[in-house]
């Protein structure tokens, strides 16, 4: 009797912390996960014009830096993505979110002013080490979920992902009409706005008993990767993690040029069909996710989900009709169902203490994956569709892409026979 006490003055704080933070705080993550995502969806439609004006270049040579400022943005993710997250498990969620919120608001600030294409580099320099604080949102999600809960979350986190993802380019674009630099400063805006608003809402959830003194050693990303990669059964599932990035880039990758090779499609029509897909895959994370979860279990929807992928993915290798293309959206994004299912499971293998430190390790893993998987479809891309090629195939990126979702697929199967044949902790 005497050893479960701790446990289960644990379980009561954890319970009164769940309590404490309401809708609010969830309101707040969430707004931080959308304004991250439209803030970046926001610059994406000057950056052409406005690298044009500051080069001096042509667009050729301004898509070359285009290239340099997403690699380092890229980059940044990876590097600081454990760091930011050992910093939350030892420091807080609460400090690092708001810090972030009031760097990222300056940053913006400082690209809306910059009249160099150095100071743009630096800017998003430091966006991408903000960028890194999404995985803190994810573990304040994990710390206030059961582990029942935590798909449903997640999924919830994706959602305003998908919402910001629609809006971010839209919003850009009207407010380019006013300025090249009025995206920036609305941007900035937000992020303000939403930092105050934490200000009021935001609960502390690391408590004394879950707080892990920092360390750079382990905050580095190979120490961080060892250590969550030695909790048992979490290193073949950070594989299958990767894989479900590497093939899930493939959309913002190649999909306006699939588009315009496949079905001749303008940029409106590029930008409806991308608008489509994002409200599918919002609705899908932030109403589906939780009821499949319960009505088919978490490793169920994980295979479920990933069986989806590759038939999407399939699909859009051969599919040559736009109509039937865009009528396949929302079984493309009911896809999406098994991310948030897969991040649950790892969230439940990890200890409360390392919730940060894990979100921070997917973070960087999505990270390289952003970097490479553009390298690799667009590749694809270009040799199925270059003159003079043998197979002519704009859809073979996709192809591509199903292949390594069987990959994870199957590495994901005997995962879960693997966890099932370990025996299981009594009570």
């Amino acid at each position: 009797m005497m050893t479960s006490l701790p446990r289960s003055r644990a379980d009561r704080r954890r319970a009164a912390f769940r309590r404490k933070a309401g809708r609010a705080a969830r309101i707040f993550v969430l707004l931080t996960v959308l304004i991250d995502a439209t803030g970046m969806g926001l610059i994406f439609p000057v950056m052409p014009d406005l690298l044009e004006e500051l080069t001096g270049q042509n667009l050729a040579g301004a898509a070359i830096w285009g290239g340099i400022l997403g690699t380092a943005y890229s980059a940044m993710q990876f590097l600081f993505g454990p760091i930011v997250g050992n910093l939350s498990d030892a420091y807080g969620r609460r400090p690092v979110m708001l810090t972030a919120l009031f760097v990222m608001t300056m940053d913006y600030v400082l690209l809306a002013v910059a009249h160099t294409v150095t100071l743009i580099l630096i800017g998003r320099i430091i966006g991408g080490i903000m960028a890194a604080t999404h995985a803190t949102a994810a573990a304040y999600m994990a710390d206030i979920s059961t582990p029942e809960e935590k798909g449903r979350n997640f999924g919830l986190i994706g959602a305003a992902f998908g919402v910001g993802f629609v809006l971010g380019p839209v919003l850009g674009s009207l407010a380019s009409v006013i300025d090249l630099r009025a995206p920036f400063w609305i941007a900035g805006g937000l992020a303000a706005a939403n930092m105050v608003f934490g200000w009021f809402v935001l609960p502390e959830t690391v408590t004394r008993s879950i707080r892990r003194p920092f360390s750079w050693r382990r905050a580095n990303p190979l120490a961080s990767f060892s250590a969550i990669g030695s909790l048992p059964g979490l290193l073949p599932l950070l594989a299958v993690f990767a894989l479900f990035n590497l093939a899930g880039y493939v959309y913002p990758a190649v999909w306006s040029f699939f588009g315009k090779a496949r079905f001749g499609w303008d940029p409106l029509h590029i930008g409806l069909s991308l608008a489509a897909f994002g409200v599918a895959m919002a609705f899908v994370q932030g109403v589906l996710v939780g009821p499949a979860i319960r009505r088919f279990g978490v490793w169920r929807t994980v295979i479920v989900g990933f069986a989806l992928e590759i038939v999407a993915f399939l699909f859009y290798g051969v599919v040559r009709d736009p109509v039937a293309a865009l009528l396949f959206t929302p079984l493309a994004a009911i896809a999406g169902l098994g991310g948030p299912a897969l991040q649950q499971i790892m969230s439940n293998i990890a200890r409360d203490d390392q919730q940060g430190e894990l979100q921070g390790v997917l973070g960087s893993v999505a990270a390289v994956a952003m970097g490479i998987s553009p390298l690799i479809m667009t590749t694809i891309f270009a040799v199925f569709t270059r003159e003079n090629t043998p197979i002519y195939a704009p859809g073979m990126p996709f192809i591509a892409a199903a292949v390594m979702m069987m990959v994870a697929l199957a590495i994901a199967l005997w995962a879960q026979r693997r966890q099932r044949a370990q025996p299981q902790p009594g009570p």
